[in-house]
């Protein structure tokens, strides 16, 4: 995988974007600074989520910023984006790193030490670790592992963490000083007036707290 900064990585969210489509958040999130945008839909058709994603790449992909897609290797392949998330009930890691080749993210979700290392062992690129705070965005996250769970799970494992779940402006840092390499948001961006702006404000509040 190409070196990637994780800084703050942006998902899609058309059901709490005030009408705003997956495309138009996306310019706005890479407008305002995001460094990874991920396309989240489970209501598409698999041909709209292809056409979504190869839209979605005509507006990231000028700005250097990586576009990684939920669940969906088939969707990976057909629209040619860079990589995929997946979570325990998705593909294996394995899977999708056989099925993409070395060149493509993978990246995992994991909410324990060994949902991490087992994502690591696999070849996974990165992590998702969370919830760490309570969330409203994701019906299945789970109870929060909190600041203490997150840094444990950063301790185990070489690659890089992201946190996610329930990520604001107001804790975003706190994330950061745990050992995360970024955060990952949903309705903290998503659902902003202004996703341009509320992306910027959470971009400078990780630089900042990375020193």
């Amino acid at each position: 995988m190409r070196p990637v900064d994780l800084a703050v990585y942006v998902i899609t969210d058309r059901r709490l974007a005030r009408g705003r489509s997956h495309e138009e958040i996306a310019a706005a999130a890479v407008a305002g600074g995001a460094t990874v945008v991920q396309l989240r839909d489970k209501e598409l058709t698999t041909r709209q989520m292809v056409e979504t994603a190869v839209r979605m790449l005509a507006l990231v992909r000028p700005a250097g910023v990586p576009l990684v897609i939920n669940d969906r290797v088939d969707v990976v392949l057909a629209a040619d984006a860079d990589g995929v998330h997946v979570g325990p009930d998705d593909l294996t890691v394995e899977a999708a790193r056989r099925i993409l080749g070395p060149d493509r993210i993978v990246g995992a979700s994991a909410g324990t030490v060994e949902e991490a290392v087992q994502a690591e062992r696999e070849g996974a690129d990165y992590l998702g670790v969370g919830s760490v705070f309570e969330t409203a965005s994701k019906a299945d996250a789970g109870p929060p592992i909190g600041i203490e769970g997150l840094s444990r799970i950063v301790q185990a494992v070489r690659l890089p963490v992201v946190a996610i779940g329930g990520i604001t402006l107001a804790n975003a840092a706190e994330a950061i000083r745990a050992g995360a390499t970024g955060v990952a948001v949903i309705s903290a961006v998503v659902a902003a007036a202004d996703i341009a702006a509320a992306t910027r404000s959470l971009v400078e509040v990780v630089r900042a707290a990375r020193g």
